[in-house]
């Protein structure tokens, strides 16, 4: 799961009026009325804190006439627990380590590079291999200034140096934790969370 999917559901569950609201659905639905009695609060702080919840798929809601009733979306708060826990030990030493000697990383990373990018740093095309594309993607981002944000143009304008697709690198960016986006503003993650090629067989 992407980092910033993660970042949602967690910011969604920052609020104790929240966290109470999905402790009463858990039992079944309730509609806004009630919910804003049981917890001593106006309608339209539910309605508020619903947009929350929404937002990071955590509750569903049924229009009734002119009632709304929220539910529980189970699937998603369990799923995201869980893609939290894996998202902090996925690259934990000793997981899926591989037994390949320093050297012999090295050489097949530098080897990937060679058959990838032209002499003058233009990449080719995308590798459809993931062990290879997170080599080719790891090399593209060590090229960025680190510490630095960066716009989706100012991004995008930079991947174009190197490939036409940048909607694509872009993308591939985020999903293997290169980087995290928030509010469109892009910034390189440590080293220490990007997927790593070398757990792979």
């Amino acid at each position: 799961m992407q980092l910033d999917k993660i970042i949602t559901y967690h910011k969604a569950l920052s609020d104790a009026t929240r966290i109470r609201m999905l402790i009463l659905l858990r039992d079944g639905e309730l509609n806004g009325q009630v919910l804003a009695e049981k917890l001593g609060v106006t309608p339209a702080t539910i309605t508020h804190h619903a947009a929350k919840l929404r937002e990071a798929s955590l509750i569903h809601e049924r229009r009734d006439k002119n009632t709304i009733y929220f539910a529980l979306n189970e699937y998603f708060i369990r799923s995201n627990a869980s893609a939290t826990a894996d998202l902090i030990f996925k690259n934990q030493k000793g997981e899926s380590a591989s037994m390949q000697t320093e050297d012999t990383r090295q050489n097949l990373k530098q080897s990937i590079i060679r058959n990838f990018f032209t002499q003058d740093g233009k990449l080719k095309h995308i590798p459809s291999q993931l062990k290879k594309k997170l080599i080719v993607l790891g090399h593209l981002i060590d090229q960025l200034e680190k510490g630095r944000t960066y716009t989706e143009k100012e991004l995008n304008e930079w991947i174009k140096q190197f490939h036409p697709d940048f909607a694509t690198i872009r993308r591939e960016f985020i999903m293997h934790q290169f980087m995290f986006r928030e509010n469109e503003i892009y910034e390189m993650n440590p080293p220490e969370m990007w997927a790593k090629w070398e757990t792979l067989s």
